[in-house]
């Protein structure tokens, strides 16, 4: 808590447009003692302080600079953020008392863990981070008030993993990962603790194509979205940035010999990307597209492989199977997303290829 004591005994004095030997002489001290008040160099006792708002009309807190906080739940989380996000020490401190506070609840105690492993992740200090596992472990205890759906046993699991990890422990780090790997949610860190700090490739090679494969579907998905968010927003040119984006990173996924979903992905990708060049101005791209996703889509429908055999770095794909929820045909697919874009043009043009066969 920072005092400003000295500050405003100073600003109220040239207030009242007095000199330092004249508030010593209405006070009864030396010119010397209120020197030091407003140096900092010492502080009034209490008997004087309260002596000294009265004069200046004003209450002991302001005298002092002293503001009361806010301390209900939401206030101190906010008051956390805002301090981890300037790196203030001040967290540290206003998470003890937090916890001091309210040690039963689960925003307070989780959100005091938050403050100790950014501070801890930054320092590196060991006990920063120890005070930061100790303070997860009790919020697992707590769960059950828990009201954000983004946090679950899984995920105070794996933040827990981390500190370990940060810790130099690895091997439980991992222990913890592999038991909350519900869905493949953990892979990409297995996968790397593996490959960097065990030294067992095959084993690393394993979650980390799991974690490719996954990580292709939410791509394609999260792209669809940000098209619509930017269609929203008029913003037609961010919307064709980030699908040429996608399809750079799906061109280098692809492989020379193999075809697999990846082609009904690629077909896909081709019509959201003739939707966007359309938006842009851009209709013979666009055309250009549309056709090359038609000529894709054709050539998947007529020998259908939904493994991605074809997919480059990822191993053992020939077991994993790609059925989006477009559709199982690749034509069919894209006319969906054609439906959802909602746009009478290409919706035209895609009907005139399927219908004349190019």
């Amino acid at each position: 808590m920072k005092l400003t004591l000295a500050e405003n005994i100073r600003i109220f004095r040239k207030e009242r447009k007095m000199t330092q030997e004249q508030l010593a002489e209405v006070l009864g001290v030396t010119v010397g003692a209120v020197y030091k008040w407003e140096s900092g160099l010492s502080a009034p006792e209490l008997a004087l302080i309260v002596q000294i708002a009265d004069f200046f009309d004003v209450s002991v807190d302001v005298l002092l600079g002293h503001r009361m906080k806010d301390n209900n739940m939401d206030s101190i989380e906010k008051r956390l953020i805002d301090y981890c996000r300037k790196m203030d020490p001040e967290a540290l401190l206003e998470a003890e008392k937090a916890i001091g506070k309210y040690p039963n609840s689960f925003q307070i105690v989780i959100s005091c863990a938050t403050a100790y492993l950014v501070f801890g992740i930054g320092s590196r200090d060991r006990s920063q981070l120890e005070r930061a596992l100790e303070l997860l472990k009790q919020g697992r205890l707590l769960l059950s008030q828990n009201t954000d759906p983004k946090i679950s046993d899984a995920s105070l699991s794996g933040t827990m993993a981390t500190v370990h990890f940060l810790l130099g422990e690895t091997d439980r780090c991992l222990e913890m990962l592999k038991q909350n790997n519900a869905g493949g949610m953990f892979d990409n860190q297995i996968g790397f603790i593996l490959s960097v700090y065990k030294n067992r490739p095959e084993d690393a090679s394993v979650h980390l194509s799991e974690s490719l494969t996954n990580g292709l579907s939410d791509l394609f998905t999260t792209i669809m979205g940000y098209v619509f968010v930017f269609r929203s927003r008029g913003d037609w040119q961010s919307a064709m940035d980030i699908v040429e984006w996608g399809m750079r990173i799906l061109e280098g996924l692809k492989k020379d010999n193999k075809t697999g979903a990846l082609i009904k992905i690629h077909g896909e990708m081709l019509a959201v990307l003739s939707y966007v060049q359309a938006k842009n101005g851009r209709k013979e791209a666009s055309g250009q597209s549309l056709l090359q996703a038609f000529n894709m889509a054709s050539g998947f429908d007529s020998s259908p492989d939904y493994t991605l055999s074809g997919m480059r770095f990822a191993e053992n794909t020939e077991k994993v199977f790609v059925l989006d929820f477009f559709g199982s045909s690749a034509t069919g697919s894209i006319g969906k997303i054609i439906e959802l874009l909602d746009d009478r043009e290409l919706a035209e043009n895609w009907s005139r290829m399927v219908e004349n066969g190019k």
